[in-house]
Formats: C-alpha cells, sequence, structure tokens
C-alpha cells in the first residue's frame, strides 16, 4: 500500500509540476488563472472529475500544494464562507447547483455567507423562526438572523428556513441558496465590544428565493446544515502557496493581496480570539513572570494542552484527506481549541498583571493583550457553544444516552424565546 501510495505521488508530483510549467503566468488575471485551475482539476484535485477536480484521494493534496509553492502559483480561492457552501454543495445540490455556483466560488469571483443563527436560537439552531413560505415557483422569506459574518459583502447566502410548522423543530427546516442583494435583504453591521464589527444582522422581508434555490429536499434542512457545520468546525483550508519562499512578483499576486484584505477583513482578530498563545512565552521572559513557579506551571500545562489540540485538528486532516466521513473529531477539535483559548487569557494575565486589560498608549503591547482577554469568550459560542459540543463527544464518542427531550412534537406548540 505505501509502495503504491509513493508511485502515485511520484507520477501525480510530475504531472502537475508539468502542467504548471507550461501554464502559469504570474502577470496572468487572476480570475483567468483560477478559470484554468477549475478546467484543468488541479484547482481541487479530491473533487469529482465532473465538479472541476481530478477525483485524487485527499492524501496526495500535499505533494500538489508542494508543486505550487515550488514557483509560488496561487491557487483557488479558498477563504471564507465560501469553502463552506462548496462542500455542501457537492453533497448536497443538485447538477444545476453545482453548475451554477462551483466555478465562481472557485474563481473567487462570488462572496457567500451562512445565514442560521437568530436572536432566539443560536446554539438551538433547530429553533430556527426565520420563515420561507411557498408561492407559485417562489418562496417568500421573512425573519431576521445575526452573527452573520461577510453578510455586508456577500452576493449569495446559505439559508436555513422553517417550512413547517406542524412537523417537530428538526423536520421542519428547509434549506436554500439566497440572493444576498435583492431589496428585500438588510444588512446590519454588529459592533463588539473589542472594537471590531466583523458580524451582521440579516433582516428578511418578502426576500425572495427560486423554488430551484433549495437545497435538497423540503424538510431536510437540518441535514444539510450539519454538513456546513461539521465542515466549519474541522477547520477552512488555507490558501494554497502561502508559504512558498518564491519572490511574489507579478499582478496576480496585487489582485490576490486585495482579495484577502476584502475577504479577510471580518477575521483579523482571530488569532486574538484563540488566545495568541505564541505570545505567552516571550512576554513572560519580557515581565520576568517566568521566573514564578505557579506562572511557569501554567505556562506548562497551556503548552502541553496546545500541543495536544494541535494533535487533534492532524488528526481531522487526516481524516479529510483519507476521505472518511465527517466525525467527532470536528467537536474534539472545536472543545480543545475553546480549553486553550480560555487557559492562554488567564495565564495572559498572570504574566501582565493589572495592566492585562488597559487600552490606548499606556497599554501591554498596543492592547493586543486587552483585545485577547475581550475576545477568547467568543472561541467557547461560536461554531456551537462548548456545552453542545460535550454533548455530541458524550453521544457519538463516548456511547452516553440523550438527554431527554421536551420538544419533539410540532414546532408551533414548543416553547421560544420570540414569537
Amino acid at each position: 500500500m505505501t509502495d503504491d501510495l509513493d508511485r502515485l505521488e511520484a507520477s501525480i508530483g510530475a504531472e502537475v509540476r508539468a502542467w504548471l510549467a507550461e501554464h502559469w503566468d504570474p502577470n496572468r488575471s487572476l480570475v483567468d488563472w483560477r478559470n484554468m485551475l477549475a478546467d484543468s482539476g488541479w484547482g481541487m484535485p479530491h473533487w469529482p472529475e465532473a465538479w472541476y477536480g481530478k477525483a485524487l484521494p485527499g492524501a496526495i493534496t500535499p505533494v500538489i500544494d508542494e508543486a505550487f509553492a515550488e514557483i509560488g502559483a496561487v491557487g483557488v480561492a479558498k477563504t471564507g464562507i465560501r469553502t463552506l457552501a462548496a462542500a455542501t454543495l457537492l453533497e448536497h445540490g443538485t447538477d444545476a447547483h453545482k453548475e451554477k455556483y462551483l466555478r465562481r466560488i472557485l474563481t473567487g469571483e462570488d462572496t457567500w455567507c451562512q445565514l442560521f443563527s437568530e436572536p432566539g436560537s443560536g446554539s438551538d439552531l433547530a429553533g430556527a423562526t426565520t420563515r420561507a413560505d411557498r408561492d407559485g415557483d417562489h418562496w417568500v422569506v421573512n425573519g431576521q438572523k445575526v452573527w452573520t459574518t461577510s453578510a455586508h459583502h456577500a452576493d449569495w447566502g446559505l439559508l436555513l428556513a422553517r417550512t413547517d410548522w406542524d412537523a417537530p423543530k428538526h423536520q421542519g427546516l428547509t434549506y436554500f441558496v439566497i440572493d444576498m442583494l435583492q431589496d428585500g435583504v438588510e444588512v446590519q453591521p454588529l459592533r463588539q465590544m473589542n472594537g471590531h464589527a466583523s458580524f451582521n444582522q440579516v433582516f428578511f422581508t418578502d426576500a425572495l428565493v427560486p423554488a430551484e434555490n433549495q437545497v435538497s429536499a423540503i424538510g431536510n434542512g437540518w441535514k444539510v446544515a450539519m454538513t456546513t457545520l461539521a465542515h466549519e468546525r474541522r477547520g477552512a483550508d488555507g490558501l494554497r502557496g502561502a508559504s512558498s519562499e518564491v519572490e511574489r512578483v507579478g499582478s496576480i499576486y496585487e489582485e490576490e493581496r486585495r482579495e484577502i484584505e476584502t475577504v479577510m477583513e471580518p477575521y483579523k482578530w482571530y488569532p486574538q480570539r484563540a488566545g495568541r498563545v505564541d505570545l505567552v512565552l516571550p512576554r513572560a521572559r519580557e515581565t520576568g513572570a517566568i521566573n514564578d513557579p505557579v506562572t511557569r506551571q501554567e505556562i506548562a500545562r497551556l503548552l502541553v494542552m496546545a500541543k495536544s489540540a494541535e494533535w487533534t485538528a492532524r488528526r481531522a486532516r487526516a481524516a479529510q484527506e483519507q476521505g472518511r466521513p465527517q466525525g467527532p473529531e470536528g467537536s474534539l477539535g472545536k472543545l480543545a481549541s475553546s480549553n486553550v483559548a480560555k487557559l492562554a487569557a488567564r495565564v495572559h494575565t498572570m504574566v501582565t498583571g493589572e495592566s492585562a486589560m488597559l487600552g490606548g498608549s499606556d497599554s501591554a503591547m498596543d492592547g493586543v493583550i486587552a483585545e485577547i482577554l475581550l475576545s477568547v469568550p467568543a472561541t467557547s459560542i461560536a461554531g456551537g457553544t462548548d456545552e453542545i459540543q460535550r454533548n455530541i463527544i458524550a453521544e457519538r464518542v463516548l456511547g452516553m444516552e440523550k438527554e431527554p427531550r421536551m420538544d419533539t412534537g410540532p414546532f408551533r406548540d414548543v416553547p421560544r424565546n420570540v414569537k
């Protein structure tokens, strides 16, 4: 098996390098280049051949990435929610969906957002009350979504809406692709306590969704949404070629830089949200806190936890590369990352002392430490709370019985936070 894989890696490596040698041009337009990648299958080689891929095993992807990095070749667009949209449509979309959306996802011409959480249903995602009512060949959408990243510049949204109020709550949801640029969609930014405005609230007032934009069957929205969330928890791919040491000279790099600045702008505080473990040792040495035995013990505990979380993430990536179906690895990794971030915030406080919460010119590291402390709580909420992840792990890993449910009847009879 190993010999076969080695031969396949050598063959694929030679093939992709030959293709790049013939076609790569750093002065080609970004969209033109990505269209070539889509047509060739080298942009997403593990995708099906019918849909811009080569049906190669995921384990081969690092070999192809290495070939791109050697010459600094830019890959397809794989930042932001578009990665989740592509994965969801590949698994649940019709051929018409794939034909319409996948290519423009890969070229970066379309931007996407995820319309799941609501003011009265965040962790209880199945309690969504945004409604979609069928009217002829369209669905009419009314309601509100919240905590929506990139909605302010999205072309399309992944929408979970209620289509049946008499079915149990998980069975009354349907999944749609909605046009975010229509008159019936209003986007308002949400200002966070760390000063950023990465999220939005979105209001739908008689917004229209063509019937053909329904993804999967009516009432199957929960299953489709779980696919989206599984990929969110597992983590999106980074940009191919980002680690290349080749001098990046050419117009295509400038286009890519502008794209990244726009798409990644909402995420610029995410390193602080993750706890910035990388700053702990330098700060401890700088402040002298490294000499305190209690602080040293907590730093050691943090570094061990961070390494353990890294290995958990590698397991998830390995499962993906081997083509295994989505499992509990995403929940394990999400919970591990949350625990690391919370401990990192505590250690930063021990290292920096009472000035950790200061902002402005007197703050530690120009306010970075304070931003860490303000941002870390989001890690235990976004993408499914720690409590949700513990429930998933308890049921699917430890084999524990599910908690009793009081909401299995018609959704219209279930007590809710909002009417």
